[in-house]
Parts: C-alpha cells; sequence; structure tokens
C-alpha cells in the first residue's frame, strides 16, 4: 500500500488515499476527506509503483 496525495477535482484541496499497488488496473469512487463529494479514481499500478493516477468528478 501507498500512500498516494491528489488534488479533488471539486475542492481542490489537497487529499490522500492509499493505493493497493499490488492490483494493477483499479476504478473506483471514494469521497472526498474535506468536501464529501464522490471522486472516481482510475490508477494503473507496475512493479509495485503507480504508473497512472487520475482523479476525476463522477460527473464527467
Amino acid at each position: 500500500m501507498i500512500e498516494h496525495f491528489f488534488q479533488c477535482p471539486y475542492c481542490w484541496e489537497q487529499v490522500s488515499v492509499l493505493v493497493d499497488t499490488s492490483i494493477p488496473e483499479q476504478s473506483y469512487i471514494e469521497d472526498c476527506e474535506v468536501c464529501c463529494n464522490p471522486v472516481r479514481l482510475n490508477v494503473s499500478c507496475q512493479y509495485d509503483k503507480i504508473i497512472v493516477f487520475e482523479a476525476l468528478n463522477t460527473e464527467q
């Protein structure tokens, strides 16, 4: 597990999430810990590292 920081697409605050890098492709929704809006996270991992990380507004 790696802690990854990103900017919320709603409130623009810096928030963090734990990413399980043993799973190569992930897509899930997690609420922002600041504004509580749902954020879609798309993550690609390889060799226990995050290769792609997207935090998207769920309305997109």
